[in-house]
């Protein structure tokens, strides 16, 4: 068995598991792959760090996880298309979100919903003076990256 760290073309990250990479390249020509969280299936390897083996120090069981559960990648899905519809109706600003966010704070620009890209600083920054803001959950492509 092979793990792979797989990416979406809306940019979601997921792992998934394949008996050889073989497989996987085979699964993923014929579009068998799926991303759990939109759907996508235009899918490619993410990058990930490499798996090196260690040394067993002792035999306690050590913690494992596995893939989300069916009404998980439902409440997912669900949620990243409700972020979807919710962002056909606001502006792609880009890095300019902090100085247009402010602007309309202040009513020097007319008021409209807006989404686009801060630092940590500037989302804190804008907090300070009272301008709402929130992350979004699930990340978005600016529209010149999208296919």
């Amino acid at each position: 068995m092979i793990v792979f760290d797989l990416k979406c073309g809306r940019a979601h990250v997921f792992e998934a598991w394949f008996g050889s990479s073989a497989d996987y390249e085979d699964q993923r020509a014929r579009k068998l792959i799926q991303c759990p969280i939109c759907g996508d299936e235009e899918i490619g390897k993410a990058v990930m760090a490499p798996r090196l083996g260690s040394k067993v120090v002792d035999e306690a069981p050590v913690p494992v996880a596995t893939g989300p559960t069916p009404e998980v990648k439902a409440m997912l899905a669900a949620m990243a298309q409700i972020q979807s519809k919710m962002l056909e109706k606001s502006e792609w600003v880009g890095r300019r979100f902090a100085d247009e966010a402010r602007s309309i704070h202040l009513g020097e620009t007319e008021h409209r919903t807006i989404h686009g890209e801060a630092t940590p600083a500037e989302a804190a920054a804008l907090a300070e003076e009272g301008i709402e803001v929130a992350p979004l959950p699930f990340p978005v492509l600016p529209p010149d990256q999208r296919n």
